[in-house]
């Protein structure tokens, strides 16, 4: 499960049920002990779509978001890890599972506030990693 130097508080716990989420996907899919080139691909794309998400912490599950930031490709591939290990997240990341499975009963706000990503932020922060 990989940490995010970028993301902050609730993104960063986010993106480390998505990156144990496409760990658990690519060591059964592709047979491998480190992620292959694809998956690799698909982890730095949700990261930058996480730190770019208009809701910034407040930001809901991607299911339940009105806004769809994710190409139809990457899209499609996240559907299918989330698929496969969705179920198997109990047994590998339990906490992890269950706080995603309790951040998908919250309510979504209709409209985001302004500048409230995590890029923005991080920008007027003066942090341009």
């Amino acid at each position: 499960m990989k940490s995010s130097d970028i993301l902050l508080g609730k993104l960063n716990t986010e993106f480390k049920t998505v990156s144990a989420m496409i760990e658990i996907y690519c060591k059964k899919n592709h047979h491998s002990e480190a992620l292959c080139e694809e998956c690799q691909q698909l982890m730095d794309y949700a990261e930058v779509r996480l730190d770019r998400c208009p809701y910034g912490e407040n930001k809901p599950t991607c299911n339940t978001c009105p806004i769809h930031c994710y190409k139809p490709e990457p899209k499609e591939q996240m559907r299918l890890v989330m698929r496969f290990s969705g179920p198997r997240m109990l047994l590998h990341h339990p906490i992890l599972a269950i706080r995603h499975l309790l951040s998908e009963k919250r309510t979504v706000a209709d409209k985001p506030q302004p500048n409230a990503s995590n890029r923005h932020i991080r920008l007027k922060n003066g942090n341009k990693k």
